[in-house]
């Protein structure tokens, strides 16, 4: 019972997850839908552009707690309705709380651990145990896996809570200004060609731009695994040999 308490929270996270993605409500936040209704859209965040603001963080924070995929429609559609700057913002106060719920979720939930963590856990329990700090930035740095997935692993590793914080929001606001642009970008070309995507789209510097950047950072892990076995492999070669009498 006292396991089935603890695990509560994440599981109710879960479940209001599984209700977000199955409402539908993210397809309505697709580029293509805003820009047909985009007329709506200015009207209610000028009649109430402080709840407009909460609503949008409200449910950011909503789907980064439960870790429901596509979180980065929401993130674009913040940077159609509010632009870069106002987008990059708000969506970095929803990034930063929900992560925080889950991750507290998560460790609650787990306790102290358990002698048998996920595979995901336990590849990176050894580079988090030699360098905390450094692992921690470069997993919210680097894609090398879903932010919620990465969250709950972190939690698994018992991350202080300081550390957890900072690379979150320095590393995922770092990832969202790009996707924020996206959606800016998208948004305007979409409205100069009435809602019908192209591949012109993806010729407008506003939208290449920050995809080439999201290109970019999706390829530092395989950057850095080269470099890591290069290293390895000139350590082993360098390594003076041991003859035996």
């Amino acid at each position: 019972m006292s396991r089935l308490r603890a695990a509560l929270p994440l599981i109710l996270l879960v479940i209001a997850g599984i209700a977000l993605f199955s409402s539908g409500l993210m397809d309505r936040l697709h580029p293509e839908q805003l820009v047909q209704h985009q007329a709506q859209m200015r009207a209610n965040i000028a009649t109430a552009p402080w709840l407009s603001r909460i609503t949008f963080i409200g449910l950011l924070t909503l789907a980064m707690s439960t870790g429901v995929p596509g979180t980065v429609i929401i993130i674009m559609a913040g940077g159609f309705a509010f632009g870069v700057v106002e987008g990059s913002i708000y969506s970095s106060i929803g990034l930063t709380l929900g992560t925080l719920i889950l991750f507290l979720a998560s460790r609650y939930a787990f306790g102290a651990g358990s002698k048998h963590p996920p595979a995901l856990v336990d590849k990176l329990h050894h580079g988090f145990e030699r360098h905390p700090v450094a692992y921690t930035m470069f997993l919210r740095f680097v894609p090398v896996a879903p932010f919620g997935l990465i969250t709950v692993a972190l939690a698994w590793l018992r991350c202080p809570l300081w550390l957890f914080l900072g690379a979150s929001w320095l590393g995922g606001t770092v990832s969202l200004i790009f996707e924020t642009s996206i959606g800016a970008g998208l948004g305007d070309a979409l409205a100069q060609s009435h809602g019908h995507f192209g591949l012109g789209l993806l010729m407008q510097p506003r939208v290449w731009m920050p995809i080439s950047a999201i290109a970019l950072l999706a390829l530092l892990p395989l950057l850095v695994e080269r470099i890591v076995r290069r290293r390895h492999r000139n350590a082993l070669g360098n390594a003076p040999a041991h003859s035996q009498d």
